[in-house]
């Protein structure tokens, strides 16, 4: 963890001390590190303040909907008064797993105007200086690595509570892929051990999200693999693509496609992925590496995006087939880049 932070814990401690109404808020299109960390800090501080609530901008992914006091998740698109009257009234706001606030699009701008206190809990490249306090530190696995540590700092090393644990561990799993990636440091591992000590069910965790899924979903993973794949050895990068005829095709829930960029990246050779899925007004898009080549960098460049080194996104405003053709434009320049990472 980074120098520094318990300074900043130890201030936001004293801000937490008298009773309070807390919001935390989670990105839009809310991942497994996103409802983990807000659902584990939610847990914590139902039992420290007078009220607390997570808000998310829009719904999230079925095989995170197991979590405990996931169905208490305020959905800003279809909940829109509830959750602007409590941002309006809350004392506190947490911002977990971004840091930029546009990440929660509307909520923001009632969250401006609004007389909280702002709190950026984040392990993101990058941050913007929105927060009177930021807690950001790129070298830990996870958002929820951040809030245990937040925690655990708050508790002097006492931490407790199966509910906690579980939702920290499934942010921690999520964002590291099992641990294939963000997950360099012995400090993660210990995390895990404590959380898993603290009655977290790890077996439970890989089951719900990655070894239950929807048959129309892997319907939809063999259709993309069968059809539209592409793998060019010659500049070391796969990809898939998919338009929205596809998604309808297999009836396409949120969550459906999750992975699947990392599918890509394991046929041998790859050292570069990515997956294009189109959308109504734009092209999602999901990057992934195996190596040096930084994938943040990469999405900030050409896709309005960012994110990790070896894990980023964005989004391309051009057709599907547009988005594309220019892909394999940039992985030919970047060919020499991409190989020797």
């Amino acid at each position: 963890m980074k120098e520094g932070l318990t300074e900043v814990f130890k201030a936001i401690g004293k801000q937490l001390a008298s009773e309070k109404s807390v919001v935390i808020f989670g990105h839009v299109n809310p991942d497994g590190d996103a409802i983990g960390s807000t659902l584990g800090l939610y847990h914590y501080l139902k039992t420290k303040v007078a009220e607390v609530l997570v808000i998310v901008p829009n719904n999230f992914p079925g095989f995170l909907k197991w979590m405990p006091d996931n169905e208490k998740i305020l959905q800003f698109d279809s909940q829109t008064k509830l959750a602007a009257d409590a941002i309006t009234k809350a004392d506190l706001v947490f911002y977990c797993d971004f840091n930029d606030p546009k990440r929660v699009e509307k909520m923001n701008e009632i969250a401006k105007s609004a007389s909280a206190i702002k709190i950026m809990i984040d392990h993101h490249p990058d941050p913007v200086n929105f927060a009177e306090y930021m807690i950001s530190d790129i070298s830990v696995s996870s958002t929820s690595e951040l809030i245990y540590e937040f925690i655990s700092f708050l508790e002097g090393g006492n931490l407790s509570g199966k509910e906690i644990a579980d939702c920290l561990l499934t942010g921690i799993i999520t964002d590291t892929g099992m641990f294939n990636h963000n997950s360099e440091t012995r400090r993660t591992f210990e995390i895990v051990a404590d959380l898993m000590s603290m009655g977290a069910d790890k077996k439970l965790i890989v089951q719900k999200i990655y070894n239950e899924y929807p048959f129309d979903r892997m319907l939809l993973l063999g259709d993309a693999l069968y059809s539209k794949f592409k793998f060019y050895p010659e500049f070391s990068t796969s990809f898939i693509y998919l338009s929205e005829d596809d998604l309808k095709k297999h009836n396409h829930q949120m969550g459906d496609t999750e992975g699947f960029v990392n599918v890509a990246l394991s046929v041998a050779g790859a050292k570069f992925s990515a997956l294009f899925i189109e959308k109504d007004d734009h092209v999602k898009i999901s990057l992934r590496s195996n190596g040096k080549f930084d994938v943040n960098l990469f999405a900030r460049k050409y896709y309005h995006g960012g994110g990790h080194r070896n894990a980023s996104g964005g989004k391309s405003y051009e057709s599907l087939n547009n988005t594309v053709d220019k892909f394999v434009q940039l992985i030919e320049e970047h060919q020499d880049e991409i190989a020797s990472s």
